[in-house]
């Protein structure tokens, strides 16, 4: 396995519930495909595509969903977020992959809110780690949450994680990997 620079950043929040997570974008430790590379940020042939996910249902209580993706091994001393879905209504279980293709949102279910991720846009930007730094974590998690997230227009990916810490109920996830 590959020592990663950073813990698991998942280790430091207290202990939720688990939700059963699955994708058929992001298998657990495997390279992502060219769907989810960053070709907004100059990886060749990547589309920017959200990943499919699934997720088991949240514990009673539940009301809304967070689909996040992030990684921990970004140079940077907060990691890099490349995507946060909140407010997903509690009845959906699942997005299809490409329901956020870059800026385009219109894939994503109704009351849905997309904020701003760290390339500086309101989408999914894919992994686009720095040729030579070596293997990233995608981290795919879903968040159980007690309540919708007030969320002003801008509103960024690191302001929905700090919301997560005292609203979650439940969290799961699944890791990909890209080098360059």
């Amino acid at each position: 396995m590959t020592d990663f620079r950073v813990p698991d950043p998942y280790a430091a929040l207290p202990d939720l519930p688990a939700l059963e997570v699955t994708s058929e974008s992001f298998t657990e430790g495997a390279t992502l495909s060219a769907a989810q590379l960053g070709g907004k940020m100059g990886v060749e042939g990547g589309e920017d595509r959200s990943p499919q996910v699934s997720w088991s249902a949240g514990p009673e209580g539940t009301r809304t969903y967070v689909v996040t993706v992030f990684d921990p091994d970004a140079p940077t001393a907060s990691g890099f977020w490349h995507w946060s879905v909140a407010n997903i209504p509690a009845e959906v279980t699942s997005l299809p992959e490409g329901a956020c293709t870059g800026d385009d949102t219109s894939g994503l279910p109704e009351g849905a809110v997309v904020v701003r991720n760290d390339a500086g846009f309101k989408g999914f930007v894919g992994a686009a780690p720095p040729a030579g730094h070596g293997p990233h974590r995608y981290i795919l998690a879903v968040h159980a949450v007690g309540d919708e997230i007030e969320l002003g227009d801008d509103a960024s990916c690191a302001f929905v994680g700090f919301n997560l810490f005292g609203q979650g109920l439940a969290r799961g996830a699944v890791t990909g990997i890209f080098e360059q």
